[in-house]
């Protein structure tokens, strides 16, 4: 389902909006650093749904655009009928960052989609969009003119919070196959959590400033008997074409705290962020990485961040990862572990139609993902080592904000001073080594905690896995 928090820049410490969230699709995620590139006149993408999706569809092709922008996004390989690889965002060079999240459409719609629908899917839109949006509304806008010309690949509705350092927008696109969908603005003194992404009430009968929406939007729902607007000023989506829930329990009660952290003193800062992504309440096995963008307006886009982790953040900290950097380490790339297909392929070439997706050189690293994940699995045998592993995450995230500024200046003056190829070395050392240490720690402690627990307790075989309680 993902989960996504927008925290207006009203609300913040340092005057800056965030984006933040994770995926929740357990096959396997990697990071990646895509170069900006140019494309030929007739270059295409392939975009949409086969056969074996849950809402079945055709894949198609569609015009690449000549050149597509540099972004750092996380990757996965599975979703039912959804042609890998995956992605539900990240942020690209221009200080657009995106979140997909899923947002249920009414049964109806379900019903009337297309079991030949075309047209992009929620991955693809993403990656679209971080591809060739230079703000926020233009991402909102693309949406709305791939979804006009090229149709939507739905899975039953679906959504997006698209923001930079001015504004979000909350995008949803609701199934049917009829081009549905709306977008609320979000602005320096909006909360927002997705999981479902939501929208309320739209008003219709004048155009204004906070809201983007379908031509049909409207006139669809009136000739389905479903709203007359000769009866209300306002158009409530969620209630309409939407579950009719609004905010979920698990939405109202971060937003809730959130807001009420807002009117400290010292209102939210970066510590609040990262604890909203890593409380237990809301993080869990579920959680396939996690990222916070802070919205900010660099000296230069090769000092965009974000903040990354490979699992859910209750187990691993979070990493700055610069828009400059060449690359990430073998060991956050591609591996075997949980890549759909894998468990039929080998690392051999006696078998050519049965190779690995995955180079051998980077299969001979660490995974990890799975070096994480094992660390979140011994964490769980006794209630003591999440408090424990917690205070080390925050012990590593306060030095790392605090090299943070410091890198961030040295690479800003290097960049200014005309050296910005020794700024990209200085920012890939930094960032590769950082991550590197945050996967070394990882594994300590796994094996401090497996230890204690073998001596203290063993480990017994239970029919029910052990878990964090979770609102959702």
């Amino acid at each position: 389902m993902s989960y996504a928090l927008y925290i207006g820049k009203n609300h913040t410490l340092d005057g800056v909006p965030y984006l933040a969230g994770y995926g929740d699709e357990p096959s396997s995620h990697w990071l990646e650093i895509v170069p900006r590139r140019k494309h030929v006149a007739d270059a295409t993408v392939t975009v949409g749904v086969t056969a074996e999706s849950d809402f079945p569809g055709a894949l198609s092709h569609i015009p690449q655009a000549g050149e597509t922008a540099r972004h750092i996004r996380v990757s996965y390989s599975y979703f039912r009928g959804v042609p890998a690889p995956l992605t539900n965002g990240g942020l690209n060079e221009y200080g657009v960052a995106v979140r997909d999240v899923w947002s249920a459409s009414r049964a109806e719609l379900n019903a009337m989609t297309p079991k030949t629908q075309s047209g992009p899917n929620y991955s693809d839109l993403a990656r679209l969009v971080l591809e060739r949006a230079k703000s926020a509304r233009e991402g909102v806008e693309l949406i709305g003119e791939l979804i006009a010309r090229y149709g939507h690949s739905t899975y039953g509705g679906n959504s997006h919070l698209i923001a930079d350092a001015e504004e979000g927008w909350v995008v949803i696109q609701f199934s049917g196959g009829q081009g549905l969908w709306a977008a609320e603005r979000l602005g320096p003194d909006s909360i927002r959590a997705s999981r479902p992404g939501y929208i309320g009430d739209i008003p219709f009968k004048a155009k204004h400033p906070d809201f983007l929406y379908s031509p049909n939007l409207i006139s669809f729902a009136a000739e389905q008997g479903w709203f007359d607007p000769e009866k209300s000023d306002t158009f409530n989506a969620n209630t309409i074409y939407g579950d009719g829930l609004h905010r979920w329990a698990g939405v109202t009660w971060i937003e809730d705290e959130m807001k009420a952290r807002a009117k400290r003193p010292a209102k939210i800062g970066f510590e609040d962020i990262v604890w909203a992504m890593r409380t237990p309440l809301l993080t869990g096995d579920t959680a396939g990485y996690g990222q916070i963008v802070p919205l900010a307006q660099p000296r230069h886009d090769d000092l965009r961040v974000l903040w990354h982790t490979q699992i859910g953040s209750l187990a691993a900290p979070f990493v700055p990862v610069y828009m400059g950097v060449a690359d990430v380490p073998d060991e956050y790339r591609m591996h075997r572990y949980l890549t759909a297909g894998e468990s039929s392929r080998f690392v051999d070439m006696r078998k050519p139609d049965q190779v690995s997706l995955v180079l051998q050189q980077i299969e001979a690293t660490r995974s990890a993902a799975q070096v994480f994940k094992r660390l979140l699995y011994v964490m769980l045998q006794q209630e003591t080592y999440l408090p424990e592993v917690t205070a080390v995450w925050e012990g590593v995230e306060r030095r790392l904000m605090v090299l943070h500024e410091s890198v961030s200046e040295a690479a800003g003056t290097l960049i200014a001073s005309g050296k910005r190829e020794l700024s990209a070395d200085y920012l890939t050392y930094f960032t590769q080594t950082e991550l590197i240490n945050a996967l070394n720690l990882a594994e300590t402690l796994a094996d401090a905690l497996e230890a204690r627990t073998r001596a203290l307790n063993s480990f017994k075989p239970l029919p029910v896995p052990k878990q964090v309680e979770q609102i959702w």
